[in-house]
């Protein structure tokens, strides 16, 4: 099947994309993607990995009205017209389209050409965008309605020819919440490649830099709701047990001010290191000196839905996951023992979780060697299968 991948965004820079382009390569179809450029000067035409990549060119304008697309039809006019050119010019069967800022672009151009499509809810959009930034502004209130969000996503459900979310629990509530056929709708999650964990080799720079250290990693998005202030307010108490204690938190967001400011307030900056965004391609590097992967989100209903890509790569390097008890996440974690579960929001919770597996030298061993045996039924060439079967 000549399959076209739908992401608006820029590539490759998405894991989950790029893990199911692999699996249905190795399936034997035949895969294009449309993707952005925000830069005017841009390869047009690419083969990354199998991937037949094809950019098109979105204007700062563009792409800011994305935020509205399912409230205004600018974004769904100008979309349009690039993936009908996409579509037709390279001869295509079916769609899959991720996730719902283009749904209504795309949905638009398969009524028009008569293709069929699969809708891949990365997430629960029009819960979680009720904590953006841009959204709770005086122009976001004005303009942006979750609700509005809301059905639209369940008029894309009830288009679709397949769906995909996330977890079973996102699974379940979208058949309650749209009365859809649950034969129509596949799990897929949010999982790494054998390549990303296998055949890895230390960084003698890092490891020479933390090898004194008890290290706590935290990989992805570092807004207020995914917990990291838990993390901070519970240094001081960890640090008076375990006096190596350091924490690397790689990625960021516009929230990264108001927990240094936290740091500086609890004088934490020598056991705090702020990485920044690495790539996919560098993370093996930090996971490799580490000993915990955190991911205290706070719970919510796309929170209790939903599973990081961080717990995945955790896991893979044989990391315990010190989680919140958000549904999803510590469901998984209790289920293959590879963590621990703390209650969100507390740092003395997280605190006394943190210390009880530095001191206990053989509970650490047993989590870290239930990490190795879960990734082996995690990794994406095992759990992407019902995926891959949804086409055939």
């Amino acid at each position: 099947m000549k399959l076209g991948m739908i992401l608006d965004a820029p590539f490759p820079d998405d894991a989950r994309v790029s893990n199911e382009c692999d699996q249905l390569i190795k399936s034997g179809h035949e895969i294009f993607l449309f993707c952005l450029s925000y830069k005017k000067k841009f390869q047009k035409l690419e083969v990354y990995n199998g991937i037949n990549i094809r950019r098109y060119f979105c204007s700062k304008i563009v792409y800011k009205s994305s935020a509205l697309s399912n409230d205004l039809p600018f974004y769904a006019i100008k979309m349009k017209k690039k993936i009908r050119h996409f579509v037709h010019s390279n001869n295509l069967d079916y769609l899959h389209v991720h996730d719902i800022q283009i749904a209504n672009a795309a949905a638009q151009i398969c009524d028009e050409l008569g293709l069929k499509f699969t809708l891949d809810l990365h997430e629960n959009r029009p819960e979680i965008m009720k904590s953006y930034k841009h959204v709770n502004t005086i122009f976001g209130k004005l303009f942006i309605s979750p609700n509005r969000w809301k059905i639209a996503e369940e008029k894309f459900v009830a288009k679709a020819h397949k769906i995909i979310t996330v977890t079973e629990h996102a699974k379940k509530e979208l058949i309650k919440r749209c009365n859809v056929d649950q034969k129509k709708v596949v799990v897929y999650p949010n999982t790494v490649k054998q390549s990303f964990y296998l055949n890895k080799h230390l960084d003698e720079e890092l490891t020479k830099t933390y090898s004194k250290n008890f290290v706590l990693i935290y990989i992805g998005n570092t807004s207020e709701r995914r917990g990291l202030e838990t993390v901070i307010d519970s240094l001081p108490s960890i640090k008076k047990k375990i006096k190596n204690v350091k924490l690397i938190i790689i990625g960021k967001s516009s929230y990264d001010n108001e927990l240094k400011y936290k740091i500086e307030k609890l004088d934490l900056f020598s056991c705090v290191d702020f990485i920044g965004w690495k790539r996919e391609d560098e993370l093996y590097k930090y996971l490799m000196v580490s000993k915990l992967g955190l991911s205290p989100l706070h719970r919510n209903k796309h929170h209790d839905t939903t599973y990081a890509n961080k717990l995945f790569q955790y896991i893979s390097f044989g990391l315990p996951v010190i989680c919140s008890n958000s549904t999803a996440q510590s469901e998984l974690v209790d289920s293959y023992k590879c963590g621990k579960v703390f209650k969100e929001k507390s740092h003395t919770d997280f605190q006394k979780v943190v210390v009880s597996i530095f001191n206990n030298k053989k509970e650490y061993e047993l989590l870290r060697s239930n990490c190795f045996k879960a990734i082996e039924k995690l990794n994406n060439s095992v759990v992407s299968k019902k995926m891959i079967s949804s086409y055939e």
